[in-house]
């Protein structure tokens, strides 16, 4: 769905009561929130095939009821193709607890900023030599750094306009197959079944990046007038007692909202984390320290509650080295890891 659709929506779920509040009712909303979340998400497979000729759709994983439709049409969010940057210490306008994928490749360190994410959810790029799909999903906060390499094709992703259990569902513009971002998986199309390689990033605060690479770059708009950078459409979202768009069921003893770290098939639900500041398992170690604005909670982003930064790294041999993670909602990773652990 357009974030500008949202925001009704979002103060609806936040309601602790089934009734509407009255001024949901009062002011014609109500029936937007009902053609919103019925019949524009109702699946339409048919008219999916009228809009995506080259998409194979005889090749899923998936009931097709599964997928909804979140409301803009093929690329309606814009991935960005062709990144701009200036250097970390050219920035002025980033709070310093702003959060930002943070990433280095071969000596490549680069920062994308939520608030550009959050318009665009994927910037397809090439760091330190390797083209890499930098992707966020605001609905699921899943930030997630793919290679958008996949045998001997180099793949560039947009977005489809369509979302499964409330996740976004990308799609390379070669085969036009459909990709779920949570699982970096082809779901529909004639590259169903291949995956992505997830590459190790951070989800971490400006400052904190700031500090790690000094010399490094951060991304910019291409055109700081074509939406409202810095401004989260989707107020109040992590603090609603329910997912939109989401019809699976919830897992038990955390709510749905509540944010967790998921490495692979494990996840720690993060209060948890928070209060242990160290969890060790195995040979990962997992800290958490204060200091990141979350994204998804005030209209301003670098006004949103401190949600902290997570960092995941495995001891190999004595040394350290950064694995991949997602901070992401509970009914998320129950809904795509359902026979995995989750730590409560």
């Amino acid at each position: 769905m357009h974030p500008g659709m949202l925001s009704a929506m979002i103060q609806a779920l936040r309601l602790k009561k089934s009734t509407p509040a009255p001024w949901l009712l009062g002011s014609g909303l109500l029936a937007l929130f009902l053609f919103l979340t019925t019949s524009v998400a109702q699946a339409d497979p048919d008219r999916w095939r009228g809009e995506w000729p080259n998409t194979d759709f005889s090749q899923t994983s998936v009931d097709f009821e599964e997928i909804l439709s979140g409301g803009p049409p093929k690329d309606g969010i814009p991935s960005i193709d062709d990144p701009e940057f200036i250097a970390v210490a050219e920035m002025e306008d980033l709070g310093p607890q702003e959060p930002v994928i943070g990433l280095e490749v071969n000596g490549d360190a680069r920062a994308y900023p939520l608030r550009i994410l959050m318009w665009h959810e994927i910037v397809n790029d090439e760091v330190g030599g390797v083209p890499l799909a930098v992707t966020y999903c605001p609905l699921c906060n899943a930030a997630i750094v793919f290679d958008r390499r996949v045998g001997g094709d180099v793949l560039e992703f947009g977005t489809t306009g369509k979302l499964r259990n409330s996740d976004l569902i990308m799609y390379d513009r070669t085969t036009e197959s459909w990709w779920q971002q949570f699982l970096g998986e082809a779901i529909v199309g004639t590259l169903l079944g291949e995956k992505l390689t997830v590459v190790p990033a951070r989800l971490e605060s400006w400052e904190r990046f700031k500090a790690r690479f000094p010399d490094g770059q951060v991304q910019v708009p291409n055109s700081f007038s074509l939406r409202s950078y810095g401004a989260n459409p989707y107020v109040g979202y992590d603090g609603a007692s329910q997912p939109f768009l989401y019809h699976g069921d919830y897992p038990e003893g955390i709510e749905p909202m509540a944010r967790v770290v998921a490495i692979g098939a494990q996840a720690w639900a993060l209060p948890l984390l928070q209060k242990a500041g160290t969890i060790e398992s195995g040979d990962l170690i997992l800290t958490w320290e204060p200091g990141q604005n979350s994204a998804l909670d005030t209209r301003k982003i670098s006004e949103g509650r401190d949600v902290g930064n997570v960092v995941v790294q495995r001891r190999e041999n004595g040394a350290l080295t950064d694995v991949p993670y997602d901070v992401t909602f509970a009914f998320v990773f129950h809904a795509f890891r359902p026979d995995g652990t989750l730590h409560k």
